[in-house]
């Protein structure tokens, strides 16, 4: 990255959180986050018979497959919904996974934010200040959205290992794309803040650069007071009064 000029920088730095909003804003409006499916085993043919399926969201169920194919509830945010399930675990996973939701919607906020913020730097690359506060804010939006997977990860898998074993009945899940959408969002979202952070450094640092040395400048006494001093004229300027000045 080092050798990465300030224009590389800015290019990639807006296309990585142009592409970190988009995907969480689509994870987090979307309901394909979890695919759960549950039956039994016929003993006769040892065939599966659904009960249930659905995909679920981090604000609706949709259900697939079963006796409530085709319906889809909103989350007990909003509505206590009826839903006739085959077991009680698969009602505590819809219920668990409820504590993950603030999080991815911390980290759209902070990566509208964080994007905002950094076009303004790009259009006005002088304010070089605006790159380190909108990569301070891709990584907190980062953060806050892994945060939530984790827990979102967690609370399956709690509800899954409490779950009876039984030869009888059989019980699948995977996570859907929605899901891969925030993960991938993530990975997007701490690369932009990295660029972001360093094209801060990188242009801070060509400042001090073409800055002048402070030594450069000497004072010189006005024509009107003995004791004001002003920085006016560098030491290789210096000439004799002429008759003018006087």
């Amino acid at each position: 990255m080092s050798h990465c000029s300030s224009r590389a920088l800015t290019l990639l730095s807006s296309v990585f959180g142009a592409c970190g909003l988009l995907l969480v804003g689509i994870a987090v409006s979307t309901d394909y986050w979890l695919y759960m499916e549950e039956g039994t085993v016929l003993p006769q043919n040892q065939t599966t018979e659904v009960k249930m399926a659905l995909h679920a969201g981090l604000w609706r169920v949709c259900f697939f497959a079963g006796r409530e194919k085709g319906r889809c509830v909103a989350s007990e945010y909003f509505l206590e919904p009826e839903i006739n399930l085959v077991t009680e675990n698969t009602e505590n996973i819809l219920k668990t996974v409820r504590t993950a939701t603030p999080f991815p919607m911390v980290s759209l906020f902070l990566v509208f934010t964080a994007f905002v913020i950094s076009n303004i730097g790009h259009i006005r690359p002088q304010r070089t200040i605006l790159a380190f506060v909108s990569g301070i804010f891709f990584i907190l939006s980062g953060l806050s959205l892994v945060v939530g997977l984790v827990l979102y990860i967690s609370s399956i898998n709690d509800e899954v290992m409490n779950r009876p074993s039984s030869s009888e009945q059989y019980f699948h899940y995977r996570y859907g794309w929605s899901f891969a959408f925030a993960a991938s969002s993530f990975l997007l979202k701490e690369g932009a803040g990295v660029m972001s952070v360093y094209l801060f450094t990188k242009r801070y640092a060509e400042e001090e650069m073409y800055r002048p040395h402070p030594a450069f400048y000497r004072p010189r006494l006005s024509d009107c007071s003995d004791y004001s001093g002003q920085f006016l004229q560098p030491e290789a300027w210096r000439r004799g009064r002429s008759p003018s000045d006087i």
